[in-house]
């Protein structure tokens, strides 16, 4: 809690000097802004890479099998289960977001034709319903997917 507490003044702060350089600024704000999210998207991606064991700063030697060290690639070997979680975060925010996308658009054309003709109410609720169902499939697909791990 105590690091929301410190990161969110700090996250305005930014995103208000981000906008007023933007306001301020011409092409190059524009195209150092651009490097810096590139800068931070790699370094994102290199946490990411470290956290999910792809990256690995040194083998031990094989004559250094101690039972710690047994334990040690046990724990490692049970904890690979990382793509599964991975895919299981992808599929719950991927189909969130193309649910969003569908009601969005369902939901605004619902609208316009119910205020023309309310007798469309029913059909209109179901087309709506429909769009909202595929957040139900990605989190079935992420229940699937993590009890697989």
């Amino acid at each position: 809690m105590t690091t929301w507490l410190i990161a969110l003044p700090l996250l305005a702060v930014a995103s208000g000097g981000t906008v007023w350089l933007l306001r301020r600024g011409g092409r190059t704000t524009v195209r150092w802004l651009l490097a810096l999210d590139a800068g931070l998207m790699l370094g994102a991606l290199l946490v990411l890479a470290v956290a999910a064991g792809v990256i690995v700063g040194g083998a031990e030697p094989a004559a250094a099998a101690t039972p710690a060290a047994v334990a040690a690639a046990e724990t490692t070997a049970g904890s690979s289960s990382w793509a599964a979680l991975l895919g299981a975060a992808i599929a719950v925010a991927g189909s969130s977001i193309g649910a969003a996308l569908a009601v969005a658009y369902t939901g605004a054309a619902a609208l316009a034709a119910i205020s023309e003709r309310p007798e469309m109410f029913g059909r209109a609720m179901v087309i709506v319903g429909l769009a909202e169902g595929i957040a139900i499939y990605g989190l079935i697909v992420a229940v699937i997917l993590i009890g697989r791990a």
